[in-house]
């Protein structure tokens, strides 16, 4: 029964056969004389012993609860501090190895990784044919590095080899926005196209630029196709230097060469170039023109003759004069270049894809591991060639300071 204690001003249940509200009062109020006797005592402490420990333990609880609190919460920030000391010791783990193979000259041969493929156009359910868009931007040069290997000149060579190895890729659509570039970068890119093609259908579409040795790459295509206010044409050659003896003479500077032979230093800024000089330079050029025009007479079909009394003489020509004369097979935008690759793939229902860089966690480490202690001016592009002085180029003459 429930029975209320005066001393502790607390109620509790007491084993016994009292149950009534008399009783109650009764030991309330002191007037129960067993509540008093010694074995009433006892009897009642022997039960009140649980209920008192319950409360002392209720209270230290009380006490300690916000001790417990932050020793809970300076755990979890124990452990995501040693987990931030593990991630940290590893990432200069891998950075010193990097550091040691830079040393060292320890560096092991990596697989080019795959190109990532990007949906343009999704195509019928269920089928798995695809068609493949390589874009191909900016100066052609080896000097360029790649997004996936040393070099621009060898992504595109990976790319082209992945779609030609690729059994449900049915046509290739080469994305062309260049004005051109070096001369051997531009026919390695043209060379690898070329066995690209013997095997699968190419449709090569010039963007906006697709110029000089933008367009001795396109002529790797099976078929070309172009927008009517596209830059295309310049078919040449271009080689430059600067003549600074002047600027010397101003300084008082002067150039001082020793070489093994007359044509050693032929391209020097510093003196005058020489009639013997200007012969050779000029005899290299035409030889590589000659390649150029050979190259675009076979793939057109036409004659180099006309092509070099005409329109192979350095011109620009827009997307329409250039159907015109027949350097390309139609005009059309981009969506136009897919069309034709499904239907010269035989895949009217494939879906299109585009080739972008994948994501290497090598690479991204490699990034961290290379320093560089070069220091660079970088100048406004009216102060400085934009082409490297000895090189041949395949680039429009505004390219030219």
């Amino acid at each position: 029964m429930l029975v209320w204690h005066r001393r502790r001003n607390n109620l509790f249940f007491r084993r016994g056969s009292q149950g009534d509200p008399e009783h109650i009062r009764k030991v309330r109020d002191g007037e129960d004389a067993l509540a008093s006797t010694p074995d009433a005592r006892a009897d009642r402490n022997s039960w009140l012993a649980p209920t008192r420990k319950a409360l002392v333990r209720a209270a230290v609880l009380r006490q300690f609860r916000p001790v417990m609190a932050a020793n809970r919460k300076l755990g979890c920030l124990s452990i995501f501090l040693f987990v931030a000391l593990c991630a940290s010791l590893f990432f200069n783990l891998v950075l010193i190895v990097a550091a040691f193979e830079r040393v060292g000259g320890i560096r092991e041969a990596e697989p080019i990784p795959r190109f990532r493929e990007i949906l343009l156009q999704r195509g019928a359910r269920g089928t798995t044919d695809k068609i493949a868009v390589i874009t191909m931007r900016g100066l052609i040069s080896s000097s360029l590095p790649g997004t996936v290997s040393d070099s621009m000149v060898d992504d595109m060579r990976a790319a082209l080899e992945q779609a030609r190895d690729d059994s449900r890729v049915k046509a290739i659509v080469l994305e062309v926005d260049s004005p051109g570039g070096e001369v051997t970068a531009s026919d390695a890119i043209y060379s690898a196209l070329v066995k690209v093609r013997a095997r699968k259908p190419v449709v090569v579409y010039m963007d906006s630029l697709a110029a000089s040795g933008g367009y001795y790459v396109s002529c790797g295509g099976k078929f070309l196709m172009a927008n009517e206010t596209t830059i295309t044409g310049s078919i040449g050659v271009i080689i430059q230097t600067l003549n600074y003896e002047q600027l010397f003479n101003k300084l008082g500077l002067a150039s001082v060469v020793f070489k093994s032979g007359k044509f050693k230093d032929m391209l020097n800024g510093a003196r005058p170039i020489t009639p013997e000089e200007r012969e050779l330079v000029q005899s290299f050029i035409m030889k590589t023109y000659d390649k150029f025009l050979g190259i675009v007479a076979k793939e057109r079909n036409l004659p180099a003759e006309l092509l070099r009394n005409t329109i192979a003489d350095g011109r620009i020509l827009s997307g329409k004069d250039a159907f015109e004369h027949k350097l390309i097979d139609g005009l059309g935008e981009l969506d136009d270049a897919f069309g034709k690759a499904k239907e010269l793939g035989n895949a009217p229902d494939a879906k299109v894809v585009k080739y972008g860089p994948p994501f290497s966690l090598s690479r991204f480490f490699r990034i961290f591991g290379q320093a560089d202690s070069r220091i660079e001016l970088t100048l406004p592009k009216q102060l400085v060639p934009q082409l490297e002085s000895g090189r041949a180029y395949f680039l429009p003459s505004y390219y030219a300071p």
